[in-house]
Protein backbone atom coordinates (compact mmCIF):
# COMPACT_ATOMS: atom_id res chain seq x y z
CA UNK A 1 0.00 0.00 0.00
CA UNK A 2 1.28 3.16 -0.86
CA UNK A 3 3.01 5.04 1.87
CA UNK A 4 0.93 8.49 2.00
CA UNK A 5 -2.13 6.35 2.05
CA UNK A 6 -1.23 4.43 4.96
CA UNK A 7 -0.42 7.29 7.18
CA UNK A 8 -3.24 8.99 5.92
CA UNK A 9 -5.52 6.66 7.79
CA UNK A 10 -3.50 6.72 10.56
CA UNK A 11 -3.84 10.95 10.71
CA UNK A 12 -0.32 12.06 8.94
CA UNK A 13 -0.65 13.71 5.99
CA UNK A 14 3.04 13.29 4.07
CA UNK A 15 5.51 15.89 3.45
CA UNK A 16 9.15 16.18 1.96
CA UNK A 17 11.41 13.45 1.66
CA UNK A 18 14.54 13.91 4.54
CA UNK A 19 16.71 11.06 3.89
CA UNK A 20 16.76 7.65 1.98
CA UNK A 21 18.81 4.58 2.22
CA UNK A 22 18.72 1.26 0.84
CA UNK A 23 16.12 -0.12 2.82
CA UNK A 24 14.54 2.68 4.86
CA UNK A 25 13.68 6.56 4.39
CA UNK A 26 12.41 9.43 6.39
CA UNK A 27 9.95 11.93 5.36
CA UNK A 28 8.22 14.96 6.96
CA UNK A 29 4.23 14.45 8.02
CA UNK A 30 1.62 16.74 9.65
CA UNK A 31 0.29 14.70 12.32
CA UNK A 32 -3.39 15.72 12.51
CA UNK A 33 -3.46 14.49 16.54
CA UNK A 34 -0.69 16.41 17.84
CA UNK A 35 -1.06 19.47 15.58
CA UNK A 36 2.56 19.68 14.71
CA UNK A 37 5.14 18.15 11.60
CA UNK A 38 6.62 15.18 12.86
CA UNK A 39 9.33 12.81 11.14
CA UNK A 40 8.36 9.39 10.02
CA UNK A 41 10.84 6.72 9.37
CA UNK A 42 9.80 4.21 7.08
CA UNK A 43 11.79 0.71 6.83
CA UNK A 44 10.96 -1.63 4.28
CA UNK A 45 11.84 -5.82 5.79
CA UNK A 46 11.62 -7.34 1.98
CA UNK A 47 14.87 -4.58 1.39
CA UNK A 48 16.57 -5.01 4.61
CA UNK A 49 19.66 -7.52 5.35
CA UNK A 50 18.97 -10.19 8.13
CA UNK A 51 21.19 -9.56 10.38
CA UNK A 52 19.64 -5.88 10.80
CA UNK A 53 16.14 -7.13 11.34
CA UNK A 54 17.29 -10.05 13.70
CA UNK A 55 19.31 -7.91 15.67
CA UNK A 56 19.66 -4.28 15.26
CA UNK A 57 15.85 -3.19 14.16
CA UNK A 58 13.80 -5.06 16.98
CA UNK A 59 16.60 -3.49 19.91
CA UNK A 60 16.11 0.24 18.31
CA UNK A 61 11.97 -0.42 18.60
CA UNK A 62 12.37 -1.73 22.26
CA UNK A 63 14.37 1.08 23.21
CA UNK A 64 12.93 4.03 21.39
CA UNK A 65 9.83 2.68 23.53
CA UNK A 66 10.97 3.14 26.35
CA UNK A 67 13.06 6.59 26.45
CA UNK A 68 11.43 9.89 27.55
CA UNK A 69 14.05 12.66 28.17
CA UNK A 70 13.79 16.74 26.98
CA UNK A 71 17.19 15.88 24.85
CA UNK A 72 16.61 12.41 23.08
CA UNK A 73 14.35 12.68 20.31
CA UNK A 74 10.39 11.64 21.43
CA UNK A 75 8.74 8.61 19.57
CA UNK A 76 5.09 9.10 19.44
CA UNK A 77 4.41 5.93 18.00
CA UNK A 78 5.73 2.50 15.80
CA UNK A 79 3.39 0.61 13.65
CA UNK A 80 3.74 -2.00 11.06
CA UNK A 81 1.79 -3.08 8.24
CA UNK A 82 1.11 -6.40 6.29
CA UNK A 83 2.99 -5.58 3.26
CA UNK A 84 6.74 -5.38 5.46
CA UNK A 85 6.92 -1.91 6.39
CA UNK A 86 7.79 -0.35 10.11
CA UNK A 87 6.72 3.16 10.34
CA UNK A 88 8.17 5.32 13.55
CA UNK A 89 6.63 8.53 13.98
CA UNK A 90 8.93 11.08 15.55
CA UNK A 91 9.84 14.04 17.09
CA UNK A 92 11.13 16.46 14.27
CA UNK A 93 14.08 18.50 14.42
CA UNK A 94 13.17 21.91 12.88
CA UNK A 95 16.44 23.55 13.30
CA UNK A 96 17.94 20.79 11.04
CA UNK A 97 20.88 18.66 12.84
CA UNK A 98 24.20 20.02 14.81
CA UNK A 99 26.53 19.63 11.91
CA UNK A 100 24.51 21.61 9.46
CA UNK A 101 24.15 24.01 11.91
CA UNK A 102 28.24 24.37 12.58
CA UNK A 103 28.44 24.36 8.68
CA UNK A 104 26.85 27.49 8.35
CA UNK A 105 27.41 29.35 11.48
CA UNK A 106 31.03 27.95 11.96
CA UNK A 107 32.76 27.74 15.40
CA UNK A 108 30.08 28.06 18.03
CA UNK A 109 30.25 30.73 21.00
CA UNK A 110 31.65 29.16 24.20
CA UNK A 111 28.93 29.58 26.47
CA UNK A 112 26.55 28.53 23.87
CA UNK A 113 28.42 25.08 23.38
CA UNK A 114 28.65 24.94 27.34
CA UNK A 115 24.95 25.35 27.10
CA UNK A 116 24.64 22.30 24.28
CA UNK A 117 26.76 20.11 25.77
CA UNK A 118 25.22 20.64 29.04
CA UNK A 119 22.35 18.89 27.43
CA UNK A 120 23.88 16.34 25.98
CA UNK A 121 25.59 15.60 29.28
CA UNK A 122 22.16 15.24 30.61
CA UNK A 123 20.85 12.91 28.02
CA UNK A 124 23.17 10.10 27.69
CA UNK A 125 23.50 10.40 31.66
CA UNK A 126 19.57 9.65 31.24
CA UNK A 127 20.30 6.96 28.48
CA UNK A 128 23.37 5.69 30.90
CA UNK A 129 21.51 4.61 33.70
CA UNK A 130 19.19 3.13 31.46
CA UNK A 131 21.99 1.08 30.89
CA UNK A 132 21.50 1.52 27.40
CA UNK A 133 23.84 2.85 25.10
CA UNK A 134 24.14 4.83 21.94
CA UNK A 135 27.02 3.75 20.07
CA UNK A 136 26.61 6.73 17.26
CA UNK A 137 26.85 9.97 18.86
CA UNK A 138 27.86 12.65 16.22
CA UNK A 139 27.03 16.08 15.03
CA UNK A 140 24.85 14.56 12.23
CA UNK A 141 22.72 12.49 14.86
CA UNK A 142 22.29 15.94 17.23
CA UNK A 143 19.17 17.56 16.40
CA UNK A 144 17.95 21.04 17.36
CA UNK A 145 14.39 21.76 18.05
CA UNK A 146 12.65 25.71 17.39
CA UNK A 147 14.64 26.89 20.48
CA UNK A 148 18.22 25.54 19.66
CA UNK A 149 18.18 22.54 22.22
CA UNK A 150 20.06 18.96 21.17
CA UNK A 151 17.87 16.05 20.70
CA UNK A 152 19.81 12.93 20.90
CA UNK A 153 18.64 10.95 17.58
CA UNK A 154 19.46 7.76 15.59
CA UNK A 155 19.78 4.70 17.48
CA UNK A 156 20.10 2.24 15.21
CA UNK A 157 23.00 0.96 16.55
CA UNK A 158 22.10 1.23 20.14
CA UNK A 159 21.90 -1.72 22.83
CA UNK A 160 21.50 -2.59 26.21
CA UNK A 161 24.20 -3.51 28.69
CA UNK A 162 24.52 -6.53 30.14
CA UNK A 163 26.40 -7.37 33.35
CA UNK A 164 28.48 -10.87 34.01
CA UNK A 165 30.34 -11.16 37.32
CA UNK A 166 29.27 -7.22 38.12
CA UNK A 167 31.09 -6.49 34.97
CA UNK A 168 29.68 -4.58 31.73
CA UNK A 169 29.82 -6.90 28.63
CA UNK A 170 32.01 -5.50 26.06
CA UNK A 171 30.86 -4.61 22.57
CA UNK A 172 32.81 -6.23 19.57
CA UNK A 173 30.48 -4.72 16.91
CA UNK A 174 32.21 -1.56 14.90
CA UNK A 175 29.40 0.90 15.64
CA UNK A 176 29.41 4.86 14.09
CA UNK A 177 31.82 6.52 11.68
CA UNK A 178 35.72 6.54 12.12
CA UNK A 179 36.27 10.04 12.45
CA UNK A 180 34.23 9.89 16.02
CA UNK A 181 34.99 6.33 17.07
CA UNK A 182 37.59 5.47 20.21
CA UNK A 183 40.69 3.59 19.63
CA UNK A 184 39.80 0.63 21.14
CA UNK A 185 37.03 0.51 18.85
CA UNK A 186 39.15 1.31 15.71
CA UNK A 187 41.57 -1.21 16.40
CA UNK A 188 38.57 -3.91 17.04
CA UNK A 189 39.50 -4.43 20.57
CA UNK A 190 36.17 -5.40 22.43
CA UNK A 191 35.15 -2.17 24.09
CA UNK A 192 32.74 -1.22 27.30
CA UNK A 193 29.82 0.83 24.53
CA UNK A 194 29.30 3.44 27.72
CA UNK A 195 33.01 4.46 27.48
CA UNK A 196 33.00 4.51 23.80
CA UNK A 197 29.88 7.44 23.82
CA UNK A 198 32.58 9.12 26.43
CA UNK A 199 34.56 9.66 23.70
CA UNK A 200 32.57 10.38 20.99
CA UNK A 201 30.99 13.03 22.88
CA UNK A 202 34.84 14.45 23.02
CA UNK A 203 34.84 14.60 19.11
CA UNK A 204 31.45 16.74 19.29
CA UNK A 205 32.09 19.51 21.83
CA UNK A 206 35.71 19.87 19.90
CA UNK A 207 33.82 20.11 16.63
CA UNK A 208 31.26 22.83 18.13
CA UNK A 209 33.97 24.99 19.47
CA UNK A 210 36.59 24.73 16.76
CA UNK A 211 34.43 24.07 13.81
CA UNK A 212 36.43 21.41 12.84
CA UNK A 213 37.34 17.88 13.55
CA UNK A 214 39.78 16.99 16.01
CA UNK A 215 41.34 14.40 14.27
CA UNK A 216 42.08 14.08 10.54
CA UNK A 217 40.40 10.19 9.31
CA UNK A 218 41.59 10.17 5.89
CA UNK A 219 44.40 7.55 7.46
CA UNK A 220 43.39 5.68 10.12
CA UNK A 221 46.94 4.57 11.32
CA UNK A 222 48.31 7.74 11.19
CA UNK A 223 44.90 8.83 13.52
CA UNK A 224 45.25 6.39 15.60
CA UNK A 225 49.35 6.98 16.30
CA UNK A 226 48.22 10.55 17.30
CA UNK A 227 45.34 9.35 18.92
CA UNK A 228 47.21 6.73 21.36
CA UNK A 229 49.87 9.45 22.56
CA UNK A 230 47.15 11.79 23.90
CA UNK A 231 47.55 14.29 21.52
CA UNK A 232 44.93 16.96 20.78
CA UNK A 233 45.61 19.93 19.05
CA UNK A 234 43.40 22.80 18.99
CA UNK A 235 43.60 25.84 16.46
CA UNK A 236 45.73 28.61 16.97
CA UNK A 237 43.33 30.95 16.36
CA UNK A 238 40.71 29.76 19.01
CA UNK A 239 40.90 31.22 22.68
CA UNK A 240 39.57 28.67 24.80
CA UNK A 241 38.89 27.95 28.62
CA UNK A 242 41.47 26.29 30.07
CA UNK A 243 39.04 24.40 31.83
CA UNK A 244 37.16 23.97 28.55
CA UNK A 245 40.73 22.16 27.11
CA UNK A 246 41.41 19.87 30.10
CA UNK A 247 37.07 18.75 29.46
CA UNK A 248 38.11 17.53 25.73
CA UNK A 249 41.26 16.09 27.31
CA UNK A 250 40.33 13.93 29.22
CA UNK A 251 37.19 12.40 26.94
CA UNK A 252 40.19 11.87 24.22
CA UNK A 253 42.11 10.03 26.73
CA UNK A 254 43.23 6.12 24.84
CA UNK A 255 43.29 4.72 28.32
CA UNK A 256 40.09 3.36 28.93
CA UNK A 257 40.39 3.09 32.50
CA UNK A 258 41.13 6.98 33.10
CA UNK A 259 38.45 8.20 30.17
CA UNK A 260 36.29 10.62 32.15
CA UNK A 261 33.17 8.96 33.15
CA UNK A 262 29.76 11.07 32.48
CA UNK A 263 29.07 11.83 36.20
CA UNK A 264 32.77 13.29 36.04
CA UNK A 265 31.44 15.56 33.54
CA UNK A 266 28.57 16.75 34.29
CA UNK A 267 30.35 18.31 37.73
CA UNK A 268 33.08 19.43 35.87
CA UNK A 269 34.31 23.19 36.45
CA UNK A 270 33.97 23.96 32.53
CA UNK A 271 30.23 22.20 32.39
CA UNK A 272 29.14 24.18 35.84
CA UNK A 273 30.13 27.26 34.41
CA UNK A 274 30.89 31.10 35.58
CA UNK A 275 28.18 32.27 37.50
CA UNK A 276 26.86 35.49 35.52
CA UNK A 277 26.48 38.33 37.49
CA UNK A 278 23.58 40.07 35.94
CA UNK A 279 20.39 38.78 35.10
CA UNK A 280 20.81 40.23 31.54
CA UNK A 281 24.38 38.07 31.44
CA UNK A 282 22.33 35.14 32.24
CA UNK A 283 20.12 35.45 29.63
CA UNK A 284 22.30 36.19 27.08
CA UNK A 285 24.36 33.41 28.19
CA UNK A 286 21.31 31.16 27.28
CA UNK A 287 20.58 32.76 23.99
CA UNK A 288 22.11 30.78 21.10
CA UNK A 289 24.05 33.03 18.80
CA UNK A 290 22.32 34.83 16.53
CA UNK A 291 21.45 33.80 12.55
CA UNK A 292 19.43 35.30 9.83
CA UNK A 293 18.68 31.44 8.92
CA UNK A 294 16.68 28.89 10.17
CA UNK A 295 16.59 25.37 9.19
CA UNK A 296 13.01 24.88 8.30
CA UNK A 297 11.09 22.23 9.16
CA UNK A 298 9.84 21.93 5.62
CA UNK A 299 13.47 22.02 4.47
CA UNK A 300 15.09 19.01 2.86
CA UNK A 301 17.12 16.99 4.96
CA UNK A 302 20.02 15.19 3.71
CA UNK A 303 19.68 16.59 0.35
CA UNK A 304 23.07 19.20 0.65
CA UNK A 305 26.35 17.33 1.00
CA UNK A 306 28.86 19.82 -1.02
CA UNK A 307 32.29 19.78 1.44
CA UNK A 308 32.85 22.82 3.68
CA UNK A 309 36.08 23.89 4.60
CA UNK A 310 35.18 24.97 8.06
CA UNK A 311 34.41 20.98 8.85
CA UNK A 312 36.83 19.91 6.43
CA UNK A 313 40.74 19.20 7.94
CA UNK A 314 41.67 20.86 10.56
CA UNK A 315 43.39 24.46 10.56
CA UNK A 316 47.03 24.39 9.37
CA UNK A 317 49.46 22.30 12.10
CA UNK A 318 52.56 21.17 11.82
CA UNK A 319 51.88 17.76 13.35
CA UNK A 320 49.03 17.64 11.12
CA UNK A 321 48.56 13.87 9.44
CA UNK A 322 48.64 14.29 5.72
CA UNK A 323 46.14 12.70 3.64
CA UNK A 324 47.62 9.06 2.96
CA UNK A 325 44.63 7.62 0.22
CA UNK A 326 43.49 4.92 3.04
CA UNK A 327 40.28 3.18 1.41
CA UNK A 328 37.22 5.23 2.60
CA UNK A 329 33.88 6.05 2.07
CA UNK A 330 31.71 9.45 2.15
CA UNK A 331 30.41 9.62 5.38
CA UNK A 332 30.21 13.61 6.42
CA UNK A 333 30.88 16.88 4.49
CA UNK A 334 34.61 17.13 4.44
CA UNK A 335 35.00 14.14 6.61
CA UNK A 336 35.64 10.42 5.86
CA UNK A 337 34.55 7.01 7.55
CA UNK A 338 37.06 4.11 6.88
CA UNK A 339 35.74 1.28 5.44
CA UNK A 340 37.83 -1.75 7.15
CA UNK A 341 36.96 -1.49 10.44
CA UNK A 342 32.87 -2.11 10.38
CA UNK A 343 31.93 -5.97 11.15
CA UNK A 344 31.63 -7.57 7.95
CA UNK A 345 27.97 -8.43 9.69
CA UNK A 346 26.99 -4.88 10.84
CA UNK A 347 24.51 -3.67 8.07
CA UNK A 348 24.53 0.00 6.79
CA UNK A 349 22.26 1.81 9.25
CA UNK A 350 19.21 3.21 7.90
CA UNK A 351 19.07 7.15 7.77
CA UNK A 352 18.17 9.11 10.47
CA UNK A 353 15.38 12.18 10.48
CA UNK A 354 16.77 15.05 10.14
Amino acid sequence: MDDALVLKKRGYTLGISLGEGSYAKVKSAYSDRLKTNVAVKIINRRKAPADFLEKFLPREMEILAVLNHRNVVKTFEIFETSDGKVYMIMELGVQGDLLEFIKFRGALPEDFCRKLFRQLALAIKYIHDLDIVHRDLKCENLLLDKDFNIKVSDFGFCRRCHLEDANIVLSKTFCGSAAYAAPEVLQGIPYNPKVYDIWSMGVVLYIMLCGSMPYDDSNIKKMLKIQKEHRVDFPRTKNLAPECKDLIYRMLNPEVSRRIEIDEILDHAWLRGPRPKTQEAARKQADGPSTSRGYSRNGARGESRAENPSLGKKEAEPDAPEDAGAECEADAPGKRACKAPRDATDPEPPPCHR
